[in-house]
């Protein structure tokens, strides 16, 4: 069993004494310093059998800390119920596209090579940066090391996180990096474009050609790799990524979840048009369709309870159903949803990209 500085071993006890954590070993009382010295021996013999450098490893564990308040963010995630209009209000607003003509503007060169190379168009990569990381301005606040190790002493998923550290500590060896100073979230996202160690040492490109693979420090090389990742993905550029849509007012909302994909010329049948009432354009292509159906629900609810004061109306019963409004979801934005499964997020990368062309 390894053990640390004594330092260290003091930090990770006054950690745990001034701050409760609501980890597993909290909850007994007692900080598990022999958990956390094995997880580090066990760090280091991995490290050593993927031959990354010694340099590299004594300074991942020189002073290994324990982060209380990265166990409470991983357990107490919220899941922020935002209808799809709010979400899009929050992450497509005046001020990010504002922004985001002003990066255009700053990096035609980078964003015309990222273009040329990987054929995911300026607006496209614009959009990404501005939802991951408001073009960079984020400012990530965890040393990776400590923010890796405390989850894994924290023990929910240790396997996963135990290989985003070997993969960190990979890549700040080959790109002769600091690991000490690679900065990110709580759960190890990091860059301009949020990537994790294992999609960075997966898609990581070098875009300003100085040999090595940079993502926080390097605008360039994020572009790339952000580039590259969406490139594997099957991004094509002749292809858009949604249209809004208009249905009919009884449709099934069953079908809006982007689960069912049908030929376009099946959607156009049930009914579906372009927002403005005239045709879908018809293509030799499937695609789904994404509505917010909490929202629709709660719609059709109000009209249905509202009072009828029309004297003239045949059947005061039967109440006017609201229009629904819908995403065409097209190949693209499948391939989106392997960045980030979330179909909101998608819809917002697909508007905010609008926004930007």
């Amino acid at each position: 069993m390894m053990h640390g500085n004594i330092f260290a071993r003091m930090a990770g006890i006054l950690f745990i004494c001034l701050c409760p954590v609501m980890s597993m070993a909290s909850e007994r009382g007692v900080f598990d310093m022999d958990r956390w010295d094995t997880i580090l021996e066990n760090v280091r013999t991995r490290a050593t059998d993927q031959n990354i450098s010694e340099d590299v490893i004594k300074s991942a564990l020189k002073s290994p800390a324990f982060i209380p308040s990265i166990v409470r963010s991983d357990k107490n995630q919220a899941e922020f119920k935002l209808t799809l209009d709010d979400y899009l209000a929050r992450t497509v607003n005046s001020r990010r596209i504002e922004n985001g003509h002003k990066m255009r503007a700053t990096y035609p060169t980078m964003l015309n090579r990222v273009y040329e190379t990987y054929g995911v168009q300026p607006h496209v990569i614009l959009a990404f940066w501005g939802l991951e990381s408001n073009y960079g301005s984020y400012r990530a606040a965890h040393k990776l090391t400590d923010a890796f190790l405390t989850l894994m002493y924290d023990g929910r998923r240790e396997t996963f996180f135990g290989n985003q550290l070997l993969a960190l500590m990979k890549i700040a060896d080959d790109n002769n990096l600091d690991i000490n100073d690679i900065y990110g979230s709580w759960a190890g996202a990091m860059g301009h474009f949020q990537f994790i160690p294992t999609t960075l040492a997966q898609y990581g490109t070098d875009g300003n050609g100085d040999g090595h693979i940079d993502i926080i420090h390097s605008v360039g090389d994020a572009m790339f790799s952000a580039g590259n990742y969406l490139h594997r993905l099957g991004w094509n550029p002749d292809e858009k990524i949604v249209r809004r849509v208009v249905l009919p007012a009884d449709f099934d909302t069953s079908l809006l979840d982007g689960k069912t994909k049908k030929p376009l010329i099946e959607w156009a049948a049930m009914g579906v048009l372009n927002e403005d009432g005239a045709p879908i354009p018809i293509a030799d292509m499937t695609a789904g369709l994404v509505a917010d159906v909490a929202a629709i629900t709660d719609a059709r609810a109000a009209a249905q309870n509202a009072p009828t004061n029309d004297p003239n109306a045949i059947d005061t019963d039967v109440a006017p159903q609201p229009v629904i409004y819908a995403y065409l979801t097209y190949p693209n934005f499948y391939r989106i949803k392997k960045w980030n499964s979330s179909n909101w997020y998608a819809i917002a990368i697909a508007t905010l990209a609008d926004e930007l062309k």
